[in-house]
């Protein structure tokens, strides 16, 4: 369903969290095998099929445990609540490990990245942020990057997360786009759940739906 799959690493550790593995197993693991990555996390942005489907497969490989928010966690286990029993399929995902909160922060190696909640799409829908990196003795405290932002299928380029899907609520949507990503500064790369990466700046002056 050409959902993106993104594999995030501390250059200086090699630790890296899995975002959104919603198939591809093989190809996920072989950039993992040659890059020597050591997985710390999987974290899904929210509990649909396309972005849940290789959670078992890469679970069993790397060991590592599995992320999601708290409203979405019934959905990973069930086809008909992941949606996958809709595409005359069976997904079950092994069940969550933790359960992520607004403002809760997973770390690996010497990144991490914390858990803004952005319910609409979903009711436990996430995204995850790491603000821009600031030189420790700039005396300007000069950026030495943009942030980033990976905001699942909450926002994408020029458009927003469907809501009409069970759980789905149009205005929790769009309120949490408003008062929780709008919020961050304009020069923050946005990876989206589907499509192209774009900015917030670029979303707050031009995407119609906002």
């Amino acid at each position: 369903m050409d959902a993106n799959c993104y594999i995030v690493a501390c250059e200086k550790t090699n630790a890296a969290v899995i975002i959104d593995p919603g198939g591809n197993f093989r190809e996920i693991k072989d950039v993992i095998d040659h890059s020597e990555l050591s997985v710390k996390a999987i974290i899904n942005t929210h509990g649909h099929v396309d972005h849940i489907g290789a959670n078992g497969e890469l679970k069993q490989a790397t060991g590592a445990p599995l992320l999601i928010g708290m409203a979405d966690a019934p959905m990973l286990p069930e086809p008909s609540q992941n949606l996958s029993a809709f595409l005359a399929e069976q997904v079950r995902s092994p069940e969550a490990d933790r359960l992520l909160q607004d403002g809760d922060c997973v770390t690996f190696g010497e990144e991490s990245l914390q858990v803004i909640a952005t319910p609409g799409h979903t009711k436990g829908g996430l995204c995850l942020y790491s603000p821009a990196a600031t030189g420790a003795g700039a005396r300007s405290g000069a950026r030495l990057g943009a942030g980033v932002l990976f905001s699942g299928d909450t926002l994408f380029a020029g458009s927003i997360g469907r809501s009409d899907l069970p759980s789905g609520n149009g205005v929790e949507l769009v309120e949490s786009i408003r008062q929780k990503l709008l919020t961050l500064p304009d020069d923050t790369v946005v990876y989206p759940g589907h499509g192209e990466t774009t900015t917030i700046g670029e979303e707050r002056r031009f995407n119609p739906f906002l």
